[in-house]
């Protein structure tokens, strides 16, 4: 990634956060926390991956659900609080399994102690 990209990366996550969050308000979901952004070359697109803090297979397809839905608003409010760039890019909510991977490994790490 070049420097714009990942000032740009860096600039929507820490602007996202905050609108997703409070777009997305659902007990069953509960805090929806972006790990990652990464935007294209060409600035048209951003990966947006995301973790939740339960493992129930309904809950993270009903977080799945909620972002595909609101992904318009989320997009709208973002170009609200980012007025330097031209164009938002489109975003693409990706669940980041990294966090799930890691506490299997530790529940596997506890089984064997």
């Amino acid at each position: 990634m070049s420097i714009t990209t990942e000032r740009l990366s860096s600039l929507i996550q820490r602007e996202l956060a905050p609108i997703v969050n409070s777009t997305i308000q659902n007990d069953k979901i509960g805090y929806i926390n972006l790990t990652e952004v990464r935007v294209t070359k060409d600035l048209k697109t951003a990966k947006v991956y995301y973790t939740i803090l339960s493992d129930d297979e309904d809950v993270l397809e009903l977080a799945n659900n909620f972002l595909t839905k609101f992904n318009g608003t989320i997009r709208m409010e973002l170009a609200k609080k980012i007025r330097n760039i031209r164009k938002i890019p489109e975003l693409n909510f990706v669940y980041d399994e990294a966090l799930a991977y890691g506490n299997h490994i530790d529940k596997l790490l506890k089984e064997i102690k």
